[in-house]
């Protein structure tokens, strides 16, 4: 973690806001999926925010995590390094950043190195998670191991094929959204720029 000393005044009041946002049911929910996903033998964290974000500080578990979601041979990450050194431990967390954009997690989803690093927001991290979990349940592709009801399944595309004479029918139909022009006249109105005549 990075050597700062408290915040005051507004600093301190939006990394309040920040902190609130951090889920201790959801943090449960995590680890245990993290933990069965890896099928490791990892090691169940303390509970407490602090100790879930020394947990996955230095990359090497959301390495294993995005790596099991893929065919064995396929991974994303073929070395994890389990180096103590900062800017490796940054570059695996960036590594599984970038893996888990390709896996399908949209980017306005995925924290920042820093909210995990430095704990900044940890609440993002969680949502990073959550929104990988989302992807893996509804690819199901098999590699997705744990309760398919931890995660919400992501609406899929439903395209809908029409008939070149449905598509011409469709043409002289006006919607009722466009509104409707039946009983619209122009009587009693007077020309532009003249004063209102109350009488």
């Amino acid at each position: 973690m990075a050597n700062r000393g408290p915040s005051y005044g507004l600093s301190r009041e939006v990394q309040e806001k920040i902190e609130q946002k951090y889920d201790a049911d959801l943090e449960n929910k995590l680890v245990d999926w993290i933990i069965l996903q890896c099928a490791e033998d990892i090691e169940h964290p303390s509970p407490g925010r602090a100790h879930f974000q020394k947990w996955l500080m230095d990359g090497t578990v959301l390495c294993k995590l995005i790596n099991s979601l893929y065919p064995p041979g396929q991974e994303p990450i073929p070395k994890i390094s389990e180096s103590k050194m900062a800017f490796k431990q940054m570059e695996q967390i960036s590594q599984f950043l970038k893996a888990a954009e390709t896996y399908g997690v949209r980017t306005t989803d995925i924290f920042q190195t820093v909210d995990l690093w430095e704990g900044k927001d940890m609440a993002a991290v969680q949502r990073t998670l959550m929104a990988l979990g989302s992807v893996a349940v509804t690819k199901d592709d098999g590699c997705y191991r744990g309760e398919p009801s931890w995660f919400h399944r992501k609406a899929q595309q439903n395209r809908r094929g029409f008939s070149e004479e449905q598509l011409r029918q469709g043409q002289n139909v006006i919607g009722l959204q466009m509104g409707s022009n039946k009983g619209a006249s122009q009587a009693g109105m007077t020309g532009y720029g003249m004063p209102r005549q109350i009488m």
